[in-house]
């Protein structure tokens, strides 16, 4: 292993709060060899016993530390402590929701007998890991996100080499430690962490990696997408511009606190935050000043002081790229109903614009900041065109009484999911979990992941004793 480590800064003051080993391509080929070895050698496969001995242990282990653990993520990513620790005890869930489906989904019967050809047969069907895992993980959620790529792997008995993001490698290096401490044998997860991009894509394209999982920016998964080597599948998750139909009956008390809550929430850096609000006109400015009102009641500061309701944005670059967009959308008409300021140690206060022009960043692009943009319309079918000509697809959410105005919404609007009266960043665990088009390919989700990690081996019996 390199003797170069990396300091890791948190996002709030700068402070170093931990050191990680930079890997090299040394290191990187022998997290390979190891894995490959692994898996390659039929013997040393872990038992589902085993498996869910080890998944309980570590669950285990994570709840005594819960506190500890979210806080360390809370220094590195920025998220403030108390969604930090919502953020573990997610993560603690997906443990056990991966034991479940190992209990529940265990293959399939093919029917059999049904002609000459199948007669005095029987077929089933029993699922078997893919191969060495590569996980490639973003900072937005540094403990979960891993558990996401990570126990799926462990759970289908997939050796998994996983590269984190390099301002949040802490988190992950905790989890594969904890794994460790539960009984996994060394090698079966690895964590890697090269500062040369290099490196990485090498890792990604390597023929002996089975399934590539990947969480972050749209054209950094496309391009490492198409290095992939000839068998390798994959699942990318990146990002969208989440688009809020709010209709003139919706019920405003309930829904402009789920609204505020998902643009603002973790500063709006979250792949699904609502960042588009097509509003009815008749409701548009009061929308705008009452999402206004409920972002400047919220603490924005320090992420580990538990009154903190909104953290910084991950790096002081991020902040002037939301502050051009945000300025330049003022400069090309959008009324700035509320924030539009750079805080210090790099937060951004919670920003409402109202009516930004259609072919402004913060109408066009992923703004991966707390910036929500209020828009008025006339015609709600005119709404969902302007919703669905961006090239992402990913959750999406209406507000509103009407049944019709629902179903409409949820037949024409060009996403992978759409929330009725939720916000457009609800998500469970165990729900699938996908962006289409430049938003993603696959399904995540710990079951979905747990099933691209396997391969379905079929077994046909031919015995005279078998009747159809």
């Amino acid at each position: 292993m390199s003797e170069q480590t990396l300091a890791v800064h948190a996002p709030y003051n700068g402070a170093v709060v931990g050191h990680v080993a930079i890997s090299t391509q040394a290191d990187v080929e022998q997290a390979l060899g190891v894995a490959h070895g692994l898996f390659s050698d039929r013997s040393q496969w872990l038992s589902k016993p085993r498996r869910i001995e080890i998944l309980h242990r570590a669950a285990q282990l994570i709840g005594e530390r819960k506190i500890e653990i979210a806080t360390q993520a809370a220094r590195e990513g920025g998220k403030p402590l108390k969604d930090s620790i919502a953020e573990v005890e997610r993560g603690i869930d997906g443990i056990l929701n991966s034991i479940e489906v190992l209990r529940s989904e265990g293959g399939h019967v093919i029917p059999m007998g049904l002609n000459a050809a199948s007669a005095n047969r029987v077929a089933f069907t029993q699922y078997e890991p893919i191969g060495v895992i590569a996980a490639v993980s973003a900072f937005n959620h540094p403990f979960n996100l891993i558990v996401h790529q990570v126990i799926p792997a462990i759970a289908v008995g997939a050796p998994v080499i996983v590269k984190p993001a390099a301002n949040t490698p802490l988190s992950c290096q905790t989890l594969v430690d904890i794994l460790i401490e539960a009984g996994l044998p060394k090698g079966w997860a690895q964590m890697v962490l090269p500062t040369d991009n290099t490196i990485t894509g090498k890792l990604v394209a390597d023929p002996r990696v089975g399934f590539f999982s990947f969480i972050g920016s749209a054209a950094v998964g496309w391009m490492l997408r198409s290095t992939l080597a000839p068998g390798t599948r994959c699942a990318l998750e990146h990002g969208g511009a989440a688009p809020v139909m709010l209709a003139a009956d919706a019920d405003l008390d309930d829904a402009l606190p789920r609204i505020a809550r998902g643009a603002f929430f973790h500063a709006g850096q979250v792949c699904v935050s609502v960042q588009r609000i097509f509003c009815h006109h008749s409701i548009a400015e009061q929308v705008a000043e009452r999402l206004a009102k409920l972002g400047d009641a919220m603490v924005v500061g320090d992420p580990t002081d538990p009154r903190t309701d909104v953290g910084p944005l991950i790096a002081g670059r991020e902040v002037n790229r939301v502050s051009q967009w945000v300025n330049d959308a003022v400069a090309g008409g959008a009324r700035l109903i509320s924030g539009g300021r750079v805080l210090d140690n790099n937060c951004y206060a919670p920003t409402v614009l109202l009516n930004p022009a259609i072919d402004s960043n913060v109408m066009q692009k992923e703004v991966f900041g707390p910036v929500v943009a209020v828009y008025a319309y006339d015609d709600l079918a005119e709404a969902i065109r302007l919703a669905n000509a961006l090239p992402y697809a990913f959750q999406a959410a209406v507000f509103t009484q009407d049944l019709d105005t629902a179903m409409q919404c949820y037949q024409d609007l060009n996403a992978t999911a759409v929330m009725v009266n939720e916000s457009t960043t609800f998500r469970v665990d165990w729900m699938p979990f996908a962006g289409a088009s430049l938003s993603g390919h696959g399904v995540g989700g710990i079951p979905h992941t747990m099933k691209d990690m396997q391969v379905e081996k079929m077994m046909v019996w031919r015995s005279r004793a078998v009747r159809g």
